[in-house]
């Protein structure tokens, strides 16, 4: 007798399944279900459930208990009775009485002492007079000569401008090519920039407004104004520079300045001073124009001999041996053959530098008056335009006459298969009896012999919808 089988093994199609968690209708167990399809086909190793699941719920836990409003300050803080400051009154300002020394250190330790001019340490005047003429002539004049030296001509070749002779009239790239086409500027998604107004009212409420509770402020300390008591006594306008002067007579201080003696003399002014009693006028004579000398050249030849060609001692010397390693080349006397690719395959071409491109002036300056006529109404002629040629194909489709091919590789190479029906898809499978029900929710069959299962196909409908 065979096994029975469940529901999810009988199905041929991988599309049924049983229900893995059920809700509990048929049991009230509480071990979960633990038929996988990865339990059906593989072995069972041992008693070993999967591993759970540290992943949180994403659920918000509210807090059941009741809040207390106890804060660490407020279990930290003790509260002290605190008393208001005492208030301090000022004592009565009593003038100290005697008399006030004003003597200094200064005054007490100071020695005057008596105090010489300074004599002025002037050097002695000293003056140098030449009395000769100065007749010399300088080393540069005494040693050089002038040369005749010619003018080197310069090597310039001129070169000719030659003007074109046709008028330049043709078209670039750009001007055949360019079609102009209007622009049309891109959506702009960006949001409008516009302040949301609320449909709420405005709740003026704020934490200060509800907690806030009103104190009566004590009242404020007032000093009290005292009444003005004038002095029965007279004012005594007595100050230090009256108490300490007295008035003594004491000789004045002596000026260190030098005596201001003035030399005075009866005798007649002769006009006559110190400078113009040193000074003695000179005769000073114009300067002499000196005429340039004309260059004679010097008669004979020039001797081109310097020191290094007469002092100099020719002597024989052998050249220095290089320090070669011995090279193990061959000697032949076949000539040399210098001739080389470069020299064969490249032909030297004389080269003509390119002319200065001048612009000749086409339009005479005008002598005559002045007609108000340009040279583009003058000279222009109006031509047809003849729009240059598209070559872009028309975009026109073509009939064709030839019969439409429609064949395809699924067409040609796909073969049609009988469709199977699974056995899933009836309420009670063909070939199956209905034995139980699982507390997890599993459907159990079993399979029953050749002779039953000929009866059951029999009664089996031709048409039966497939579960999806």
């Amino acid at each position: 007798m065979a096994p029975p089988r469940c529901l999810c093994a009988i199905c041929t199609c991988g599309r049924h399944r049983c229900p893995h968690k059920p809700t509990r209708i048929y049991d009230n167990g509480q071990q979960p279900c633990l038929t996988t399809e990865y339990v059906e086909k593989y072995p069972k190793y041992s008693n070993i459930s999967p591993a759970r699941s540290l992943k949180p719920k994403q659920e918000y836990q509210v807090h059941r208990g009741k809040m207390e409003g106890i804060t660490t300050f407020k279990s930290d803080y003790l509260p002290y009775d605190t008393m208001r400051r005492p208030f301090r009154v000022q004592e009565e300002y009593k003038p100290k009485t005697g008399e006030r020394e004003l003597g200094t250190t200064y005054q007490k330790d100071y020695n005057a002492h008596k105090i010489q001019p300074v004599t002025l340490v002037r050097p002695l005047e000293r003056k140098h007079t030449m009395g000769g003429k100065l007749d010399t002539i300088p080393t540069y004049q005494d040693d050089y000569r002038s040369w005749e030296v010619q003018r080197r001509e310069p090597s310039k070749v001129d070169h000719i401008y030659h003007p074109p002779t046709e008028k330049f009239g043709n078209s670039t790239t750009f001007q055949d090519d360019f079609a102009p086409r209007e622009l049309n500027p891109r959506q702009s998604y960006k949001p409008p920039c516009v302040a949301k107004l609320s449909d709420v009212p405005f709740d003026s409420t704020t934490s200060h407004r509800t907690s806030y509770i009103a104190h009566q402020l004590a009242p404020k300390f007032v000093k009290s104004k005292e009444e003005y008591r004038p002095n029965n006594q007279p004012f005594e306008d007595l100050t230090t520079h009256r108490n300490d002067f007295k008035g003594l007579a004491g000789p004045l201080a002596k000026s260190c300045k030098p005596e201001n003696a003035k030399v005075i003399s009866n005798a007649h002014f002769n006009g006559v001073t110190e400078f113009q009693d040193r000074f003695q006028p000179w005769l000073v004579s114009l300067p002499e124009v000196r005429k340039t000398k004309e260059y004679i050249p010097p008669l004979g030849s020039m001797d081109f001999n310097s020191t290094s060609h007469l002092d100099y001692v020719k002597h024989e010397i052998s050249p220095a041996v290089p320090i070669r390693p011995i090279s193990n080349t061959r000697i032949t006397n076949a000539p040399f053959q210098g001739n080389t690719t470069m020299k064969e395959d490249f032909k030297a071409w004389d080269i003509c530098q390119q002319e200065i491109i001048k612009k000749q002036q086409e339009i005479p300056k005008p002598t005559g008056k002045f007609y108000d006529l340009t040279t583009f109404k003058s000279h222009y002629i109006p031509h047809q335009i003849i729009p240059a040629q598209s070559f872009k194909p028309v975009h026109v489709i073509l009939p064709n006459p030839a019969h439409f091919q429609d064949e395809t590789m699924y067409r040609t190479e796909y073969t049609p298969k009988k469709q199977e029906i699974c056995p899933a898809n009836y309420p009670s499978p063909p070939g199956y009896v209905y034995i139980n029900t699982d507390s997890h929710g599993h459907k159990f069959f079993r399979q029953l012999t050749p002779e039953f299962s000929e009866l059951n196909s029999n009664q089996i409908p031709k048409e039966v919808a497939v579960v999806s």
